[in-house]
């Protein structure tokens, strides 16, 4: 009986020693459980976020498009909302038929922040400048961006954009049938020194004029001195940049012209463009960071 008793009151003080423990067990578990949910739900208004996007984008509707924009947004060129919308409206002025993809590459929620990884593409067709090639024009584009988002009066807006590169080209008549590479590096320090190397593979009988170009990432965009010459037997044109030290991302541009050559007459030769591209990409610059030292003089 007495075997018994101690038993029952070792049973109790286990029982009562190991209650709290296994309440915070529980209560950990349920916590970790609610999170997770509030986490699925996150992801799913922010996914909800691009699909609305998609949407709005399809439908042409700028102004649908702007409510899902925090008015502080602003992305890595410096543009503010309204600069960014104008710039979108102009986009779909040009190109009226423009159509996009987006792909969501990660999500990662931090409480009422966000960041989004995507891949985009873009397609459309344009009319030519009759003098200088009968044709319609062909754009492709394709990027990988990182969108920041902020949950906004339980609502989640899009507060920033960082484009990390960017490949976009335009292409007329023959040269939509040839393949063209525009390297550069994604990223380079202010006043850094890089090359931007312009590859064209094409038919020996064709002859190819192309220019290559930087331009800073201003609105508006100031117009390019265009400066053609032939391109070598190896058919690889490059040049020699250093980055600005202004703050500003750029762009690297090149102009392709594709010639060829037909006998008129006995004594004529005539000769005509019969392809037309511009190729575009990416350069951002890292501003000088002055306060950055090695070591510490203090030690």
């Amino acid at each position: 009986m007495k075997r018994v008793v101690l038993s029952i009151l070792s049973l109790a003080i286990i029982s009562n020693l190991s209650m709290p423990a296994q309440a915070g067990f529980i209560t950990d578990f349920k916590t970790k459980v609610q999170q997770a949910k509030i986490e699925k739900n996150c992801y799913k208004d922010i996914e909800n976020v691009f699909d609305k996007q998609d949407k709005f984008v399809a439908k042409y509707d700028l102004e649908g498009l702007r409510t899902l924009y925090a008015d502080s947004f602003i992305n890595n060129d410096g543009y503010n909302k309204e600069v960014y919308f104008s710039l979108v409206k102009e986009t779909w002025t040009t190109y009226p038929d423009i159509s996009y993809k987006t792909y969501i590459k990660a999500i990662t929620v931090n409480g009422n922040y966000a960041t989004v990884e995507t891949y985009e593409t873009a397609v459309a067709t344009t009319s030519s400048d009759p003098d200088l090639i009968q044709s319609v024009g062909e754009l492709n584009a394709e990027s990988n961006c990182i969108y920041h988002l902020e949950k906004i009066s339980d609502k989640w807006l899009i507060t920033g954009e960082d484009i990390l590169n960017e490949f976009s080209t335009l292409k007329f008549g023959d040269a939509r049938f040839v393949k063209m590479d525009l390297n550069a590096p994604t990223m380079i320090g202010a006043n850094g020194a890089y090359t931007a190397k312009l590859k064209v593979d094409l038919p020996e009988e064709e002859i190819v004029i192309a220019s290559i170009n930087r331009e800073k990432i201003v609105n508006p965009a100031p117009m390019p001195e265009e400066k053609f010459r032939r391109l070598p037997e190896e058919q690889v044109l490059e040049r020699m940049f250093n980055a600005n030290t202004d703050n500003l991302n750029e762009y690297i541009v090149a102009s392709v012209g594709i010639t060829k050559a037909e006998v008129a007459s006995e004594d004529k030769v005539r000769v005509y463009m019969n392809g037309l591209a511009f190729i575009m990409t990416r350069v951002n610059v890292v501003p000088k960071n002055n306060f950055a030292k090695v070591g510490d003089k203090n030690e």
